[in-house]
């Protein structure tokens, strides 16, 4: 049985995906731990599953015909996980998410591995991000709620945008070497239990892109599981490089998933001031923006409305 699944799902990213196989790899062969790694490609044109399938042959490759988004595309490969097979005798007790856009750096996979081990009421947890130039990047946050709609529309001091009032942890305990509890990793790297994954189910496709970890660690903490940031393991993250390549539809995506969650999640007096929120604050976006923005931003009023 491997100690370890890795899962990445990939979307027109070819290069910094090779490196960030690269760096996976060498930090497992540092390590005394066995891993299988799935790669889910949401139908590359960038010759993504061919460089995977001729430079990387013991990967287990899933090249998907459509993009299904990043919760289809990884239940994928979870649900190929889970269930014994030829490829999987018998499932293993950790299922490690990463971002293509990802760097592991040495010592974070034992690093994540032991904690999980050390720690049998974490659910999940995440590594230490750092940007591609190694400065510091806000790796967990608590449960958005009508704080973080402010911060989104409101022109606030500079420095409350890292304060808790915006879901952040403060940056000394990421500089310590103590884990420490979160509400949620960011989804670039996520180690979860294998046996709460069975528990609370896999993630919720109806998201499309986005919010989808906050909401799957949101049901695992309502099933009594906890989350983590182990500082101790550090991965690079060249944040939004798939998203980024369509940024209109991203911010689309951003903000219906937003509305799904929050119409999840919370009671509904917190439902309506956060729909009375986006409301303004899309409505002012649009006096300042392109018409394809107004576009957008009239689908997001349209889904938050729905979602309600």
């Amino acid at each position: 049985m491997p100690d370890l699944a890795v899962v990445i799902v990939s979307w027109n990213v070819r290069d910094l995906l090779a490196a960030c196989l690269r760096f996976l790899f060498a930090d497992l062969a540092r390590s005394s731990l066995e891993a299988q790694v799935w790669v889910v490609d949401n139908a590359s044109t960038d010759g993504t599953p061919q460089m995977v399938a001729e430079a990387f042959p013991a990967i287990h490759l899933i090249a998907s015909q459509e993009n299904l988004g990043f919760a289809r595309a990884n239940n994928l490969a979870l649900r190929a996980i889970s269930r014994p097979s030829p490829l999987v005798p018998r499932p293993s007790p950790y299922v490690w998410l990463l971002n293509p856009d990802t760097e592991v750096q040495p010592g974070a996979t034992a690093a994540l591995v032991d904690f999980m081990e050390r720690t049998p009421q974490a659910a999940v947890a995440g590594a230490k991000l750092l940007y591609s130039d190694g400065s510091f990047q806000h790796s967990a946050f608590r449960f958005p709620g009508l704080a973080q709609l402010l911060f989104e529309f409101l022109p606030l001091p500079h420095r409350l945008y890292d304060a808790p009032l915006n879901g952040r942890y403060p940056r000394r305990l990421y500089e310590g070497k103590a884990p420490f509890p979160v509400d949620h990793p960011l989804g670039a790297t996520m180690m979860v239990r294998r046996e709460v994954i069975e528990q609370v189910g896999l993630l919720d496709e109806g998201f499309w892109m986005y919010c989808e970890e906050i909401d799957w660690c949101w049901r695992m903490r309502k099933a009594g599981g906890r989350a983590y940031c182990v500082p101790a393991a550090q991965v690079v993250h060249h944040a939004g490089k798939s998203s980024g390549q369509v940024h209109v539809a991203s911010f689309v995506a951003l903000w219906r998933s937003r509305a799904r969650l929050y119409a999840r999640h919370h009671g509904p007096v917190t439902r309506w001031l956060a729909r009375a929120l986006v409301r303004t604050g899309m409505q002012r976006r649009m006096q300042k923006v392109s018409p394809e923005m107004v576009t957008a931003c009239q689908e997001v009023l349209r889904a938050w409305e729905e979602a309600q």
